[in-house]
């Protein structure tokens, strides 16, 4: 009960702050040259607002995601974490089966020509 709510409240957070961050003025920008003129008016102050209303919200998300995790039915995670170690060792036997000894690829080596094969080189000394 108590994760359902944690979980409907993120969801309400989460699109509060996403309202907040869209309504927000640029601080960069063209926008920025005419900050003076927003100051006159008062804006400043509804900025200022809606940034503390973004950080709480924020913080809000944090806090309630922590009591959700707090909150989850401890057997349910366990079953399902049965499940996926379950799946996980499936998918491994499938692939060690799948996986054909693959052999390492060979560089061909060029051929020596016939008369450097019979004769080695003989070295000229330095004159």
């Amino acid at each position: 009960m108590l994760y359902t709510i944690c979980i409907a409240l993120i969801l309400v957070a989460s699109v509060l702050v996403i309202l907040a961050v869209l309504v927000q003025n640029p601080k960069s920008g063209m926008a920025a040259n005419f900050g003076a003129s927003n100051q006159v008016m008062g804006v400043r102050e509804t900025t200022n607002m809606l940034e503390k209303f973004t950080w709480a919200m924020a913080i809000a998300i944090f806090v309630l995601s922590l009591i959700a995790t707090l909150a989850m039915d401890k057997s349910l995670v366990a079953t399902s974490n049965t499940e996926i170690m379950k799946d996980a060792e499936t998918l491994q036997e499938r692939v060690i089966e799948s996986e054909a000894p693959a052999a390492m690829p060979q560089a061909e080596i060029p051929a020596a020509d016939a008369a450097d094969a019979a004769e080695p080189a003989q070295e000229q000394p330095a004159e």
